[in-house]
């Protein structure tokens, strides 16, 4: 994702992974300002309140990775106007994370945290790892892109 943020002009970016080796190759790139370690869904976001303008979680969102309970951090750290682009996978064995996610999409909108801007279905997401996670046939899994604004005015407390 960093290189095709960056092709269209971003040059502020900082990346945040789990894993060690990602950050390796993250930083090889020489793309990033910052690259910090985080478990995300197990501890917070290493940055302030508010400070991004942009927020981008791409192959994360999928059983066994990212909880969709992460989703109110990526929040925290997104000013009041900011974009949040998210994806997950469509493929059988994500099904049942994917309708979680979009349940907690859809309950932080209504609870007017964020809007949704964009919700696109990409057939060829990626390659699939078995015949199985193959959408009819063609090699690929799909996915969907998610792209929410945060509210300028937060949302009522519940309760």
């Amino acid at each position: 994702v960093s290189p095709q943020l960056h092709s269209r002009g971003f040059r502020c970016l900082h990346g945040v992974d789990g894993s060690a080796g990602m950050l390796k190759r993250a930083r090889s790139t020489g793309l990033y300002r910052e690259l910090r370690r985080c478990v995300l869904g197990q501890e917070p976001l290493p940055a302030p309140a508010e400070h991004y303008d942009a927020v981008t979680l791409v192959g994360a969102l999928g059983e066994g990775q990212v909880p969709s309970a992460a989703l109110p951090e990526l929040l925290r750290v997104t000013r009041p106007g900011g974009f949040l682009c998210l994806t997950t996978r469509s493929n059988p064995s994500n099904l049942q994370y994917k309708a979680e996610l979009e349940a907690v999409l859809e309950r932080l909108e209504r609870q007017g945290a964020w809007q949704k801007v964009l919700v696109q279905e990409v057939d060829c997401w990626e390659k699939a790892t078995s015949e199985e996670e193959s959408t009819q046939g063609t090699g690929y899994i799909s996915g969907v892109v998610y792209i929410y604004q945060k509210c300028l005015v937060p949302p009522l407390e519940e309760g």
